[in-house]
């Protein structure tokens, strides 16, 4: 093994951490739909997709070269900078997790790389067109692709299936849900698994224990894909309800069309070494699939929310790293505040989490009611006349309510008798 010093060694650990937290914070991508329509039970779900996602971390290390070797450059990258990218990526990371939002764990890691390697060595640091060509396009591109694609394969599915039972139809796609959940697991292992390789590789490049350009080592595949692998199985549950019941309601068909579609452009990418986000993909085959079946719809609210994390994800990660770089130029000190405040916001995080718990047992409740109807819609209910043949019932108040009371008589007039009852 390399020379590892005290440093690289801690980078190393919170590597893995970055990664274990990756895990959990994006089973929901590969297996909410699968544990929302009761293809599989929540923790044989988890278990299925840790195994697959192991399994991926050792198929391909193209990504791993995307973040070790092009997004920034190597030459004056230290030790502290690939600590201080971490440290933002995992804060993110986790707060996101907190409020059930499904963002983005790659371009948390990428915000916080860029935002470490410009404090510390300024712009320039960054190569600028492998963000523009392997980053930011492959996040627009992939949820609109992967949106399009599944709502193609929906109104596909149930057209094919329009003859069939519903019974036979909702067993056989499920069937074929638990398939496409193993693809999206195992894609998902071919590609995030692997940036946590790439940090991992470019942090023993900058520490001077392996030789610039290399490859992630043996050790470095086996330890980012058991990492992976156990944060998956804990399952993030909290964003599993989200992707599975928040964003919209989905059928056996869509859930199959939609993980489908989204492991079909993850493991694409991944051959073609884009760091994307499994989240963007598959949340945008989600929705998709919720607007390919005819009376399906979106929650756009929850989608609206989800938007705005993405949004943020690059950015705020960035700046927590940047100012965690700074602080760390003044030593040894710096290095222990930042370790200090980074091991005290995951803890503090957690202990929030505890307040409300969400876990394999009440996953498939759903938390976020439905969205309000509009104005438009509660005015047409309220003048919308009965059907033939059914009648109000009306009761004496409401008679009593529609008499006016009686006005007081004028001085020197005689009071006015009652109305008759009707």
């Amino acid at each position: 093994m390399e020379h590892i010093t005290l440093l690289l060694g801690i980078v190393i650990i919170t590597a893995l951490v970055f990664d274990f937290t990756n895990g959990f914070h994006d089973t929901a991508n590969a297996m909410a739909t699968t544990i929302s329509t009761g293809a599989l039970k929540p923790k044989t779900a988890v278990a299925m997709s840790a195994v697959l996602n192991l399994v991926g971390a050792f198929m391909s290390v193209e990504v791993a070269k995307t973040i070790s070797k092009g997004l920034v450059n190597e030459d004056g990258i230290q030790p502290e900078v690939i600590f201080a990218a971490l440290v933002g990526a995992i804060l993110w990371n986790l707060i996101t997790w907190l409020v059930g939002l499904p963002s983005s764990s790659s371009h948390a890691l990428m915000g916080g790389l860029i935002g470490a390697a410009v404090a510390s060595a300024g712009i320039g640091a960054v190569n600028g067109d492998v963000v523009v060509t392997k980053v930011l396009i492959p996040a627009i591109a992939a949820p609109i692709v992967a949106g399009l694609a599944a709502m193609l394969a929906t109104k596909v599915t149930y057209k094919v299936g329009k003859n069939v039972g519903e019974k036979t139809s909702a067993k056989g796609y499920r069937a074929g849900q638990i398939a496409s959940a193993g693809l999206v697991s195992l894609a998902h292992g071919t590609n995030d698994a692997q940036k946590t390789m790439g940090i991992i590789t470019l942090a023993l490049v900058a520490g001077g224990a392996l030789a610039p350009g290399s490859n992630p080592p043996v050790w470095v595949i086996v330890s980012a894909g058991l990492a992976i692998a156990l944060g998956t199985y804990l399952g993030g549950w909290r964003i599993i309800r989200t992707m599975g019941k928040g964003l919209t309601d989905l059928q056996p068909q869509q859930g199959f069309a939609a993980q489908t579609s989204a492991a079909s452009v993850i493991l694409a990418s991944s051959n073609l070494g884009f760091s994307l986000s499994t989240t963007h993909s598959c949340s945008g085959a989600v929705m998709g699939a919720g607007l390919g079946r005819k009376g399906g719809v979106v929650r756009w609210s929850t989608a609206t929310r989800m938007f705005i994390a993405w949004g943020l994800t690059l950015p705020a990660a960035a700046l927590v790293s940047a100012g965690a770089e700074l602080v760390m130029r003044t030593g040894d000190i710096g290095i222990a505040a930042v370790t200090v405040f980074l091991v005290g916001s995951c803890l503090a995080i957690w202990l929030i989490s505890r307040r409300q718990v969400v876990d394999h047992n009440n996953v498939n409740e759903l938390e976020t009611p439905a969205e309000a109807p509009g104005v438009v819609t509660t005015a047409m209910a309220a003048v919308t006349v009965p059907p033939a043949g059914t009648t109000a019932a009306v009761t004496d108040e409401d008679l009593k309510a529609t008499i006016p009371a009686p006005s007081a008589p004028a001085p020197g007039e005689t009071p006015a008798a009652p109305a008759a009852a009707v």
